[in-house]
């Protein structure tokens, strides 16, 4: 604008030039002064307070020094800390906040989902506690039931002449429907370890919780009957087995057995197999040795952190199944992965009841979880029973 007036200057037009410049600068500030008041409305009416104090807390935090954190900082998150005052006091002294940040749902919910640090620590338990889960497929859904489609039959082909006749062939599908089941249990608290400072409550809940669990969920997986839990695999039809060729033990050449039973199995299944059974039947098979050189048939983990293997497969230790003796049993190999499926729906919840057991200085913790198991893959699998035939 200044050359635009120096321009004018030069022209000898000196009193138009300033005149323009003038209105210029004018329509300047009132274009500017318009927008400023059309942000500030703006501003007003959508109130922009919690963005503006949110910008100055994270301002704040910016210009403070920064801080290393090391392995060992065990700070709790805010989930966390509010997870822990709900153990502790209830939700009648938690805040708006605190309330927000455990909620799962509505109002008509009843309940609050336990934070994710408490979960990690009761599932560690479960898995420690429950084997299967140890070789099994685990996986989540959010449904009620999971379908899986299945090949029931599979195409059948013929050599034929050149002009001979085709015969049809075709596979076969169905599915194989995996429901969800419901556990529940609860935990009684005194309310003076509640107020304990010292007593890390959650550590003390969770590992309640996980035990009760762990025994549940294990024993269905592994002998459950399908009627309101899961069908275990020691209980499925369809499993095949071998015979020890006596009623009550394992027979005569229990270390034949054990071979019978590994290549039963078809060559995939069995390259990826596993053993399981209880810590008795496992203390006898280790004291089983090959007839010809005498080796044991059980061989100790190379490294620490490895499996025990039989039969060069790894060995799980589940007390859920049986002990060798009549009818039992107590053995089975095979590729669990492929054979068996879980399924979890609700990994856990909590329920505060502090009003039941009041009058005996309690407070009660309902728990509950809901998930499923069935059998996929029965091929996959051998087991090995006590029988003649």
């Amino acid at each position: 604008m200044q050359n635009f007036a120096n321009a004018l200057v030069r022209k000898g037009d000196e009193d138009d030039a300033s005149a323009i410049v003038t209105k210029a600068l004018d329509e300047l500030k009132t274009s500017v002064e318009t927008r400023i008041a059309a942000v500030e409305t703006k501003a007003a009416a959508n109130d922009n307070s919690k963005l503006v104090e949110r910008l100055d807390k994270l301002e704040t935090k910016l210009n403070r020094p920064a801080v290393l954190k090391g392995e060992n900082d065990n700070e709790p998150t805010a989930e966390r800390k509010a997870f822990v005052n709900y153990l502790r006091s209830g939700r009648e002294a938690m805040d708006a906040t605190e309330v927000k940040s455990l909620r799962v749902a509505d109002g008509t919910s009843g309940g609050f989902l336990a934070t994710s640090e408490f979960v990690a620590e009761v599932i560690k338990g479960i898995v420690e506690m429950s084997p299967i889960r140890q070789a099994a497929r685990v996986g989540s859904t959010a449904s009620g039931n999971v379908i899986l489609p299945k090949r029931t039959g599979r195409p059948t082909g013929y050599w034929v002449g050149e002009t001979a006749a085709r015969t049809e062939t075709g596979s076969t599908y169905g599915q194989v429907d995996i429901s969800t089941h419901e556990m529940a249990t609860y935990v009684d608290v005194s309310q003076r370890l509640l107020e304990d400072a010292a007593v890390n409550i959650e550590s003390e809940v969770a590992f309640d919780l996980a035990q009760e669990f762990a025994r549940l969920e294990a024993s269905a997986f592994m002998v459950g009957n399908g009627v309101g839990k899961p069908q275990g695999i020691m209980a499925h039809d369809d499993v095949a087995y071998s015979f020890t060729g006596n009623g009550s033990t394992l027979g005569s050449a229990p270390a034949d057995l054990l071979i019978d039973a590994f290549y039963a199995v078809p060559a995939y299944y069995r390259n990826r197999g596993v053993w399981m059974c209880n810590g008795s039947t496992l203390a006898a098979i280790r004291k089983l040795k090959d007839a010809g050189s005498g080796a044991y048939l059980w061989q100790p983990a190379l490294t620490a952190g490895q499996p025990e293997t039989i039969l060069g497969r790894p060995v799980i230790e589940d007390p859920t199944m049986d002990d060798v003796g009549s009818a039992a049993e107590p053995i089975v190999f095979g590729d669990f992965m492929s054979a068996y499926r879980i399924y979890d729906r609700v990994g856990l919840t909590i329920l505060r009841d502090p009003y039941t057991v009041a009058t005996s200085g309690l407070v009660r913790f309902h728990a509950r979880r809901r998930v499923g198991g069935g059998m996929v893959l029965a091929e996959a699998l051998r087991k090995i029973r006590c029988a003649t035939s």
